[in-house]
């Protein structure tokens, strides 16, 4: 069981965590036709909006409330009720999702007061979906404000089905956490439809930022899940939620809808992969299609070959909780050991990580430990560059933001194709690594040995042997 410490330094050195307001927007960007907003100033929004476009190299909506020094200080209720109207007017988003930020939160502004006079002022706001999530970003991380907001969303536009209304058990509700990419809820949904089930993704960014071209600009987000589908997701037969961060909102759908769940901590490795395709066998009374049967094969000769690269390196991981606990624990599963281990924020996962120390700290923290510990390899977003440089080790890029890098959104970490491409992945870059510096390896063995009477000297031991 891993000890869970926070340190004691007076500021953060090369920041690891992202901003709970951006994990917020984030959600947001899953919903067709919407529209995040940061209620804060103009900076806070920039800089979050920086992050996407750099991570996904695709126009992402998000807007601002534009706060000033005056307005701070006075109250925020015209700025909010501006930006609401402009939006609704000129953009003519299905659904306006509001985060706050610092400033606003530490002003104190009643924001969910102030949606309320609005829509008594504006009758057209009168229905029209306006969700508010509370997300210091001076407290929390990134994974929080995704929690928050996806249990929000739940909690009001979920309907609360009628004795009238008869559940679909071929339809099942999917609660993926911030740490999966559009192409790991590609790859889920192909599997879920394999078995028969109809699954409705909340919220669904393999239709928003998965990269495709529209066919027409819009200013909003370009696919997602739509509101009425959310609204009746009471009617499922399950909810399946991935990653500890998602139990919130799986058991708020469950107060709210009467809909059971399961929640899956990690989808990456063998036996979770395992338990996830026997679940869906089980509630869909489907036997578990040959495909899922080749692939087991495969992940599992993957993890044969790779074990002697990756069996015994010592791994620096720094990443969001659930994408920390899924890492680090296939890699363990491979033999691996990870000897530092760094988050953003508490998580129920982490004291269940292989390793002595989990530390919710910064890159700095990251580097000291990896160092001292002689570590193979650096695990975390693309901020850890320059820490893996500094150290000379190779450098696997995985969580938000990936700016240095494309494809960001198509990388690909859960069942057993997904789990068997990240083993390639990270074998193949240690053993780059082993060539760079000349490591010695089976390739490279050479021994100096008497000359033929030919004249000829032997060059490998296979030579020898024919000799």
């Amino acid at each position: 069981m891993a000890i869970v410490s926070t340190p004691s330094k007076a500021c953060t050195v090369n920041p690891l965590k992202m901003s709970q307001p951006i994990g917020g927007a984030f959600a947001f960007m899953g919903l067709r036709g919407a529209m995040p907003v940061l209620h804060g100033s103009q900076g806070c929004t920039s800089f979050g909006l920086t992050l996407f476009v750099r991570h996904f190299k695709e126009p992402v909506p998000l807007q601002t409330t534009a706060m000033s020094e005056v307005t701070t200080v006075l109250g925020g209720y015209e700025n909010i009720e501006q930006a609401i109207l402009n939006i609704h007017n000129r953009t003519k988003p299905e659904i306006i999702g509001i985060c706050s930020t610092g400033v606003t939160e530490t002003n104190g502004d009643d924001i969910d007061g102030t949606i309320k006079l609005i829509r008594k002022k504006h009758p057209q706001l009168a229905t029209f979906p306006l969700v508010h999530v509370s997300t210091p970003d001076f407290k929390d991380a990134f994974q929080d404000g995704w929690e928050k907001t996806v249990a929000r969303i739940v909690e009001m536009l979920v309907r609360a089905p009628t004795s009238e209304v008869e559940r679909d058990p071929a339809r099942v509700n999917v609660l993926p956490g911030c740490h999966l990419t559009p192409a790991d809820l590609d790859e889920i949904r192909t599997i879920l439809e394999d078995f028969g089930l109809k699954p409705s993704f909340l919220p669904d960014l393999a239709g928003s930022l998965d990269g495709h071209i529209p066919e027409e600009f819009t200013s909003t987000t370009i696919g997602g899940i739509g509101i009425e589908e959310i609204a009746s997701m009471g009617q499922s037969g399950w909810t399946i939620a991935i990653g500890a961060q998602m139990r919130r909102a799986a058991e708020a759908m469950q107060t709210r809808t009467g809909v059971p769940f399961r929640l899956f901590e990690r989808l990456c490795g063998l036996l979770p992969s395992d338990e996830f395709i026997a679940f869906l066998s089980e509630i869909s009374g489907r036997p578990v299609p040959p495909k899922y049967r080749r692939q087991r094969g495969q992940l599992a000769d993957a993890m044969l070959d790779a074990h002697f690269q990756i069996g015994g390196r010592k791994l620096a991981i720094g990443a969001e909780p659930d994408l920390l606990f899924d890492l680090s624990s296939m890699l363990h599963d491979m033999g691996a050991q990870v000897m530092a281990a760094v988050t953003t924020t508490p998580s129920p996962v982490l004291e269940r990580i292989r390793t002595d120390e989990v530390l919710i700290g910064d890159l700095e923290d990251l580097e000291e430990r990896a160092r001292r510990q002689n570590c193979d390899l650096l695990i975390t977003h693309s901020h850890g560059r320059q820490p893996a440089e500094r150290l000379k080790i190779p450098f696997h890029r995985a969580g938000f933001p990936m700016f240095d890098r494309i494809g960001a959104g198509h990388q690909l970490s859960v069942g057993y194709r997904g789990t068997r491409d990240l083993i390639f992945q990270i074998t193949n870059l240690l053993i780059a690594d082993r060539e760079e510096n000349h490591q010695p390896c089976p390739d490279s063995w050479r021994t100096s040995t008497p000359p033929l009477k030919s004249g000829r000297s032997y060059t490998d031991a296979s030579e020898r042997s024919i000799a």
